[in-house]
C-alpha cells in the first residue's frame, strides 16, 4: 500500500475552499441537537463527551438509521444528537459519570430507538456503544476528581507535555483510542464553539477524519494510491486496520496542507468538507455526475457545477470517482 500526499493539489484546492467558506459559523447551540445555551458548562461538556463517543458509522448494512422523532424527519448523526438531546431536556443527569456507569442493554435501546413507521431502528453495533458509554463513566469516577478535570489539566492546550493536552488526556477512554484521533478533535471543535475549551495552541488542530473527508481526499487528489490499492477501494474489499489508519493519517496531514493554504481553521474547513461530503460529493451521486441540488446550492458547493471540480481529478478521469474505503466494523469514526 502505497500513499503520497500530493503538496499542489492540496495548495489549488484551498484556494477553491475559500469561495464555499461558510458566512456564518455553527456554535452548536441549536436546542434540537445540543444543550440550551444557560446550561451549567460542566453538563454540556459531558453531554459532548458521551454524544461524540457513540457517534459513528451509524447507517450499517444499508440500513439508514432514519425516521420521524417528535414530528419531524430525521437521518444519521442529525437523528442522534436529536435524540440525546430530548434525552438532556428530559434528564441532564443521565450523563453523570455514576448513572452511566450504571446503564444496561435495554436503557440503550430504548434511548437510540427510532419509530419508523412499523418498525423500532437503533444502531446495529448497540452493545459497542453501550460499552464505550459504561467506560466513559467508570474510568471518569477512576481517574478523575471531577469530570471538568478534563478540561482544567489541560490548560486549554490540545497537546501539552507528555500526556496532559486534552487530546491526549481523551486517550484514557476506548471511545478515543483512534489512532487518526477523529472523535478527539470533532470534540475539542465542538466545546470551542461553546466556549469550554479555549485552545491556546490552535496550530495542534486537525481535521477530524472521517469517512465522508476521507471518500473526497481520494476523489480530489489530494493524497495519491497505488493502483492496486485504487482498485481495492472501487471493488469495496475490506481494509485491515493498519491500512485505515496509513490512509486517513495521510489525509490528516494532506488537509493541514489545505488548511493552511487557504487560511481556513482546521475546524471550519471539518464544517465545509463534512457538509461538502453529504449534500454534494455524495458516495453514489456526486453532483458532478447528475445535476446541482438544492441542498448543495445551499452551501455554495454548487453554481454551474461544483465549485471544487476544476482541480478534482475525479472529475476529470473517472477511474478516480471511488467511493469510501470499506473499513465499517470501527467505532473510530
Amino acid at each position: 500500500m502505497q500513499i503520497k500526499i500530493n503538496y499542489e493539489s492540496c495548495q489549488k484546492i484551498g484556494k477553491l475552499l475559500e469561495k464555499i467558506k461558510p458566512i456564518k459559523i455553527d456554535m452548536y447551540d441549536d436546542e434540537d441537537f445540543f444543550p440550551p445555551l444557560s446550561s451549567p458548562k460542566e453538563d454540556v461538556l459531558l453531554y459532548f463527551l458521551v454524544m461524540v463517543s457513540i457517534d459513528h458509522r451509524l447507517s450499517y448494512h444499508d440500513r439508514p438509521y432514519e425516521g420521524i422523532i417528535e414530528g419531524k424527519y430525521y437521518h444519521g448523526a442529525d437523528a442522534l444528537y436529536k435524540l440525546g438531546s430530548i434525552k438532556y431536556k428530559e434528564d441532564p443527569s443521565f450523563f453523570y459519570p455514576e448513572n452511566l456507569s450504571n446503564l444496561n442493554q435495554d436503557n440503550m435501546i430504548k434511548w437510540l430507538t427510532i419509530e419508523n413507521k412499523n418498525r423500532k431502528i437503533y444502531p446495529s453495533d448497540i452493545m459497542v456503544r453501550l460499552e464505550l458509554v459504561k467506560d466513559i463513566g467508570n474510568k471518569i469516577k477512576k481517574n478523575f476528581y471531577d469530570p471538568y478535570d478534563i478540561i482544567t489539566i489541560s490548560k486549554g492546550y490540545l497537546r501539552r507535555g507528555v500526556n496532559d493536552g486534552f487530546i491526549d488526556l481523551l486517550k484514557i477512554f476506548k471511545a478515543y483510542q483512534d489512532p487518526v484521533e477523529k472523535k478527539s478533535f470533532l470534540l475539542a471543535k465542538f466545546l470551542e464553539r461553546r466556549g469550554i475549551l479555549n485552545i491556546n495552541d490552535p496550530f495542534n488542530k486537525e481535521v477530524p477524519i472521517d469517512n465522508h473527508l476521507t471518500r473526497i481526499a481520494l476523489r480530489l487528489g489530494l493524497v495519491e494510491t497505488d493502483e492496486l490499492t485504487r482498485e481495492k477501494i472501487a471493488a469495496q474489499e475490506e481494509f485491515s486496520e493498519f491500512e485505515d489508519i496509513i490512509l486517513r493519517i495521510s489525509i490528516r496531514q494532506a488537509y493541514k496542507i489545505v488548511s493552511q493554504s487557504s487560511g481556513i481553521d482546521p475546524f471550519i474547513m471539518d464544517d465545509i468538507l463534512w457538509s461538502f461530503g453529504r449534500k454534494c460529493c455524495k458516495i453514489n451521486e456526486p453532483v458532478c455526475m447528475t445535476t446541482c441540488n438544492d441542498e448543495c446550492k445551499k452551501i455554495t458547493g454548487c453554481k454551474q457545477g461544483c465549485v471544487l471540480a476544476k482541480e478534482c481529478k475525479a472529475y476529470s478521469d473517472k477511474i478516480y470517482m471511488i467511493p469510501e474505503h470499506n473499513f465499517k466494523k470501527t467505532w473510530w469514526y
